[in-house]
């Protein structure tokens, strides 16, 4: 019969940063999606746009490079999401440094747009960041360093 052994919890990966990763991989695909709706207007993704109608209207403002930053955008969270489920310290960096750049877009967008519904984004990314800048989360990667 196979024994099977606890893992220790220094190695064991907390549910938060797992979240995270997801959250970030799920980010990655949506903004691969924006470039294909884009790229296909009228196409079969065309429909998503009906969650934020001048979002499309916004990226169509910025002409090419849209075509070039979302997928920088994609690619950076990618990374982000395989580094920090690889327990890398360097995804944890790349992941607080695009939350804290999304932190900031939200904070444009409703004083500067006056878009106000983006002010949800403002909690959730700082308890994000505020988790990732967490003693216990700094301590799980800084084990895997050592």
């Amino acid at each position: 019969m196979i024994e099977l052994k606890e893992t220790p919890e220094r190695f064991r990966r907390p549910a938060g940063i797992t979240a995270i990763s997801v959250f970030l991989g799920l980010g990655s695909l949506i903004a691969l999606t924006t470039v294909i709706a884009l790229l296909f207007p009228g196409g079969p993704l065309d429909s998503m746009w009906h969650l934020n109608p001048p979002a499309r209207d916004g990226f169509r403002a910025i002409g090419r490079a849209a075509f070039v930053l979302m997928p920088v955008v994609s690619a950076w969270c990618a990374a982000s999401a395989f580094g920090l489920s690889q327990r890398r310290v360097w995804g944890l960096r790349v992941a607080i440094g695009l939350l804290t750049v999304n932190l900031m877009g939200d904070l444009g967008n409703a004083f500067l747009r006056g878009d106000m519904r983006t002010l949800i984004g403002i909690p959730i990314g700082g308890a994000m960041i505020g988790y990732l800048l967490s003693k216990r989360s700094r301590d799980w990667f800084r084990q895997a360093s050592q």
